[in-house]
């Protein structure tokens, strides 16, 4: 005990924040997604990812996936990170419910991203309290989206409680047509739960570096033989941190020099190692979706339309985020210098069909810009007492869109999702179809085929669009067989994609039309639930 309370006391600020953001993190991830009475329950401002989200785990839990392969869009190489659901999926394979399986890497993983800020704050700026504010900064981000809060909510006395009472982002751009974009606030985190772990991966690996780069000591083997597994696995974790760790890495190579051999060992070795996950995930990509695209989602491509979108998007960390460069000392500029390509490159190229995937540049951009943004209030607050007197305002306009757009994630409401046993549908599949068993679906979204683990044809198309796949041609397909009535031929495209059950619904689904009496005529119905409308035909005794 006589040791434990001058522990307490040296590191109070440490052991408060690690408490606040273990909590915070955990809250933050089973408030999104939880489990009652046999039914997922989703955070309706997440239920669009989980769409994908869902089905990969599941096809690893409760289905059989090897090879890998996308499981709403079977029949070719995954093109997906998928290590961080793989896990998840093995968790709940071992018996534990898919929400902790889900939400404890989840809750781990933001709150490692949290607290590796921090202690790099910490170690650039020698300042703890820059390390808080950086944390502060990434939770509650500086857009200029609280204007458009204000467009529709005049500033009285009831301001506060209509805040808190909240249930919509003022602006999510590009979806609503606002020009502050939707990646900016912590829904990014909650409905791309393998995000903060690859986030985490570089800021740990930059305060490593920098770490290293201050030692007299040599380093522990074990430790550098760790990051170089790690690198070699990342493309699994997360592609696109994987492809913003060489850049950063490249420039403090040349700008660290205590560091060069260190940096070049760890990025050799696991750039090797990542070889065949990179041929893995990049098998059959098309060079066609990369190409030159200006401006990110800025609808004005001129000078002064980018200008003013980033401005509205990042507010006063526009002007902050250079001030701090300019205020710090001479490490931490090389940092910023490292860095500043992410947004160079996400504004000038696209890598996908969808430009809004460049929103990971700017994410990992701002993270490190928010450490500089954070100095630079604290060299305002040190320098003078006009300094003292500017700071509160500054940082209030600073995580003000933050602070409104975490109302809308805390009173979010729930889409319900029925699962196995209590989803007959469901469990059905699961107890009578072969783990590996790939549908003909007629819905795409939380299909009981997906939620049992099975492959299906194409699920929602956005997702595998937006990685490359041909979704187009598919999705024709799948619309062309359920209105055909043609045997020889349905039984040619099935053999072709090796498909072992056809799904209909007496609805349409998600399909304009469903042939049912060629189904009746031809297949054999397997299953039938008279209260859901759903069926399931064997395509074996007939194709």
């Amino acid at each position: 005990m006589k040791k434990l309370f001058p522990l307490i006391k040296n590191h109070y600020i440490e052991i408060t924040l690690i408490i606040f953001t273990l909590s915070f993190s955990f809250w933050l991830m089973f408030k999104t997604f939880s489990y009652s009475d046999d039914s997922m329950l989703i955070a309706v401002k997440a239920w669009s990812d989980f769409g994908s989200h869902i089905p990969l785990i599941r096809s690893f839990s409760f289905g059989s996936n090897l090879p890998i392969e996308y499981p709403i869009f079977p029949g070719e190489p995954i093109k997906y990170h998928f290590l961080f659901y793989f896990l998840v999926g093995m968790l709940e394979k071992i018996g534990i419910r898919i929400d902790y399986a889900l939400n404890i890497p989840s809750a781990f993983s933001f709150f490692l991203l949290l607290l590796s800020v921090y202690f790099l704050a910490k170690l650039l700026f020698k300042s703890k309290i820059v390390g808080i504010l950086a944390v502060v900064f990434l939770l509650f981000n500086s857009s200029f989206s609280f204007l458009e809060f204000f467009k529709t909510h005049s500033f009285s006395f009831q301001i506060i409680s209509q805040i808190v009472q909240n249930n919509t982002f003022p602006s999510f751009g590009p979806y609503d047509g606002k020009i502050v974009s939707a990646f900016w606030n912590l829904n990014i985190y909650t409905n791309q739960r393998h995000l903060a772990i690859g986030a985490a991966f570089l800021v740990l690996f930059v305060w490593f570096v920098y770490k290293y780069s201050r030692l007299d000591k040599q380093i522990n083997r074990l430790l550098i033989l760790l990051w170089i597994l790690l690198v070699g696995a990342l493309p699994y974790i997360h592609f696109g941190i994987f492809i913003m760790l060489y850049p950063i890495s490249s420039i403090l190579f040349i700008l660290l020099p205590r560091a060069r051999l260190i940096i070049f060992a760890i990025l050799f070795y696991g750039g090797i190692l990542a070889l065949p996950s990179i041929f893995h995930l990049q098998s059959g990509a098309s060079t066609s979706n990369i190409g030159l695209y200006f401006g990110f989602l800025s609808s004005d491509k001129t000078l002064y339309g980018i200008t003013y979108y980033w401005f509205m998007n990042l507010g006063l960390s526009l002007i902050l985020i250079p001030l701090g460069f300019l205020f710090s000392p001479k490490d931490a500029k090389k940092l910023f210098i490292a860095i500043l390509p992410l947004f160079l490159i996400g504004n000038l190229v696209k890598f996908s069909p969808e430009i809004a995937a460049n929103h990971k540049f700017f994410t990992i951009f701002i993270i490190f810009g928010n450490i500089f943004s954070a100095y630079a209030l604290y060299r305002l607050w040190k320098i003078h007492f006009l300094g003292k007197f500017l700071f509160i305002p500054l940082f209030v306009i600073m995580i003000l869109s933050g602070i409104i757009d975490f109302f809308p994630i805390k009173n979010d409401l729930y889409m319900k999702v029925v699962d196995y046993p209590k989803n007959e549908d469901t469990k059905w599949i699961v107890e009578n179809t072969p783990k590996d068993a790939l549908f003909l679906n007629a819905s795409y979204f939380n299909n009981p085929a997906s939620i049992a683990g099975r492959k299906i044809f194409l699920g929602w198309p956005y997702f595998p669009w937006s990685l490359g796949y041909d979704t187009y041609k598919r999705d024709a397909l799948r619309k062309s067989l359920f209105g055909q009535d043609n045997l020889a031929y349905v039984c040619s495209i099935i053999r072709e994609y090796d498909i072992d059950y056809i799904q209909t619904e007496n609805r349409t689904g998600d399909v304009e039309f469903i042939n049912h009496d060629f189904f009746e005529r031809n297949f054999q119905k397997v299953y039938n639930n008279k209260e859901t409308l759903f069926s399931i035909y064997s395509v074996k005794p007939t194709c």
